[in-house]
């Protein structure tokens, strides 16, 4: 035990006294963290303002009168520039642009070249009215008579033409219609209303902390799991291969304390220094997210979801013993297969893998529906656990999928442990013969 006490504290002492070291490990992904929320942020609040503060294109062919007068009522074309084309008018424009025409062998007719205009963000939207609009509405009497079509052309690739489609839709087309509809119901003397045979009341019956945790419920396991093993691999692979490689590995194993201690303090301290990487991540996370949220504004919204998370004391008891036991089988399986390799170099390379895995099982949590999940599966290591955080987060998390998730992550760790103690017991492979 005494053996083990002194290799735990070399190789806190290696780290902590080294400033550099520290600020790699824990200061600079800190800054990295709150400064890369803070311009997701500020990036996101400049594009949504950006959207809603530019003046669109909106092209609208062959317009009736009456719909005229909806978009000056509403004030559409105060903020936006609304262009009112005849059919003539339109056809003109087009077939003036014929070095487009030359140097587009797809502009053959005036509906190519108007595609051409809302593919190239030149126009955010064409209503395009058909060809004796007001005539075709006006002599409809009954069923099967011929209705008269509004196209639409919009780019739902492009931000400011999904936006104008979507505000457009909303607030023109729709009040265009209902105005028709209400018209065509006067002349007929039929009462609007009546067509409301019944109202629909929404009510949710949604579980509270569900309710609140729903967001944070998809992204805590997933970010989780990642900076756990992100921490484990930053200070695990150095601290094994890395003196392997160095060679001061093997004057250790030549000195009179047990090999089986020496796995003990290494294990020991390499879940103390990635534990508190995490804790630097979370904390910082916890940081960044106001951040993000305040230079965002609405657009950040997704940045409430760790503050919408509420667990009790016990619940914070689960979630620090999950996430110990994952720190124990991310240090133990990084340490693994830093021992059998040679060097940093080959540490990383059999790592590379079985990261892309871990967050794979991470993220599977994010794309689960509301089937409930057997017990069996929170057994299994990584993937169990991140369903147990997905449940805590929504107050869903029972006894004994708690302690399947808790089994399946320590059963694996204490495997990889004894590996790891019969590596330091071959000479081969720590000598590297």
């Amino acid at each position: 035990m005494n053996g083990t006490v002194i290799i735990l504290k070399k190789e806190l002492k290696r780290v902590f006294g080294d400033k550099k070291l520290v600020f790699s490990l824990f200061i600079l992904p800190a800054i990295i963290m709150v400064a890369l929320y803070g311009i997701m942020g500020f990036m996101m609040g400049k594009m949504s303002d950006d959207i809603e503060e530019h003046r669109n294109s909106v092209y609208v062919v062959n317009a009736t009168e009456g719909f005229k007068n909806i978009i000056s009522a509403t004030g559409y074309d105060k903020n936006n520039d609304v262009i009112y084309l005849s059919e003539e008018e339109y056809r003109a424009a087009a077939k003036l642009d014929d070095d487009l025409a030359k140097k587009e062998d797809a502009i053959k007719t005036e509906e190519d070249f108007l595609n051409y205009q809302v593919k190239n963000n030149m126009v955010q939207l064409v209503v395009y009215f058909e060809k004796d609009f007001s005539k075709k509405y006006d002599s409809y009497t009954k069923s099967g008579d011929q209705i008269p079509s509004i196209n639409l052309y919009y780019n739902p690739t492009e931000n400011y033409s999904t936006n104008t489609y979507g505000v457009f839709t909303a607030s023109i087309m729709n009040t265009y219609q209902s105005s028709l509809l209400k018209n065509r119901l006067e002349k007929e003397k039929i009462d609007m209303e009546s067509l409301n045979v019944f109202n629909v009341v929404e009510t949710t019956v949604a579980k509270e902390a569900k309710e609140k945790g729903k967001f944070i419920s998809m992204m805590l396991p997933y970010m989780m799991v990642i900076m756990l093993f992100a921490g484990a691999m930053s200070v695990g692979v150095d601290a094994i291969a890395g003196e392997k490689e160095r060679g001061t590995l093997a004057s250790m194993l030549l000195s009179p304390v047990n090999r089986g201690q020496i796995v003990g303090g290494k294990i020991i301290s390499l879940m103390i220094l990635s534990g508190l990487s995490a804790i630097v991540y979370v904390v910082s996370m916890m940081v960044a997210m106001p951040v993000m949220k305040a230079l965002g504004g609405e657009s950040a919204d997704m940045a409430q979801g760790l503050g919408n998370l509420e667990l009790s004391l016990v619940q914070g008891l689960q979630l620090v013993a999950i996430m110990l036991t994952l720190v124990f089988l991310f240090v133990a399986l990084i340490a693994f297969l830093a021992v059998r390799a040679k060097d940093v170099k080959t540490a990383s390379t059999y790592i590379s893998p079985v990261y892309i895995v871990v967050m794979v099982a991470g993220m599977l949590t994010m794309f689960m529906s509301g089937d409930k999940v057997p017990t069996y599966r929170y057994a299994i290591p990584v993937y169990g656990s991140a369903v147990a955080v997905k449940d805590l987060c929504v107050n869903e998390l029972t006894a004994v999928n708690f302690l399947a998730s808790l089994s399946g992550a320590l059963i694996l760790a204490v495997i990889f442990t004894v590996l790891i103690t019969k590596s330091f017991n071959d000479e081969r492979v720590m000598f590297n013969a």
